[in-house]
């Protein structure tokens, strides 16, 4: 798969990836049959797994290669891809340690948040390579620097009990760390861009850049609340990452430079962590 991405973007050329994806999922099937063969209570959920992954992946290669893989279809597949889990699990829901799940994400969360820090960082050094470091650009690092640290900090900011209370469904919760990762790789990605925005590498304005980071940086805090906050906590403390994000959003209208905007993003989104710490001190988690 890795090695068919530069052919995806230089050629939009899917062959190579789709192969390598369709030998990934194959392998899973295996793991299924045996799992059918071992566990005959789940064996119809097992072979749900199997047989959908299976048609799907002649999905993919028909489409492939008949050269009829357009946007909605790949988007299609995308989506019965996604959906096999929901239904194999209908028929008897397969045993699993929510312990082991939280931290398999947590770890793709700090990978991600690691790869966003590096993206930032060639930016910045690429800067100072060219001797072009200026007031702004050193708000921007420092900023920029905080607000990755600040959303390390929300997103493992989770107490046992968050994990043991009823919350959100187990697919919601899983699929919707799509969006968590995504949102992180485009807080690191804006970064990146303002830096060259602050440098005057970049033709955009500082209001665009602005709100491309704000935006980046909201969609992150939307996911964690709706994810974790939303159903775990009750009164003041569930609207902390709601009036966070609005002025959040209000920051690049009132500065006019997207590195004292990001600055100012930093702060406030560390502020927000150490009030509502303070706040959740002796306040357990409601139960839904």
């Amino acid at each position: 798969m890795a090695a068919g991405i530069p052919d995806v973007f230089h050629s939009q050329d899917f062959d190579i990836i789709i192969v390598g994806y369709v030998i990934m999922r194959l392998a899973l099937v295996t793991q299924w049959l045996r799992a059918a063969k071992h566990d005959p209570e789940r064996r119809i959920t097992a072979y749900r797994y199997a047989v959908g992954i299976v048609l799907v992946q002649i999905g993919w290669l028909v489409a492939n290669f008949a050269h009829a893989l357009s946007i909605p279809l790949f988007l299609l597949l995308v989506v019965v891809e996604l959906f096999v889990p929901i239904y194999a699990e209908k028929y008897s829901p397969t045993p699993w340690h929510p312990h082991h799940i939280v931290e398999r994400y947590a770890l793709l969360t700090i990978i991600v948040l690691g790869e966003s820090i590096v993206g930032s960082f060639n930016a910045i050094r690429d800067a100072l390579a060219a001797q072009c470091i200026n007031i702004p650009a050193v708000f921007l690092m420092i900023g920029g620097l905080m607000l990755m640290f600040a959303m390390w900090w929300a997103y493992f900011d989770r107490s046992e009990q968050h994990h043991h209370v009823k919350g959100v469904r187990p697919f919601v919760w899983g699929y919707g760390h799509y969006f968590v990762f995504v949102s992180i790789a485009a807080v690191g990605a804006a970064l990146a861009a303002a830096v060259d925005v602050t440098t005057h590498h970049a033709h955009i304005s500082d209001l665009y850049m602005g709100v491309i980071v704000a935006v980046s940086v909201v969609l992150y805090t939307s996911c964690i609340w709706i994810l974790y906050e939303f159903q775990c906590l009750s009164g003041i403390t569930k609207w902390f990452y709601p009036i966070t994000a609005l002025i959040i959003l209000c920051i690049p209208f009132i500065c006019n430079n997207v590195g004292y905007s990001v600055f100012a993003m930093g702060i406030v989104y560390t502020l927000r962590l150490f009030i509502s710490n303070k706040f959740m001190e002796n306040i357990e988690p409601k139960q839904v």
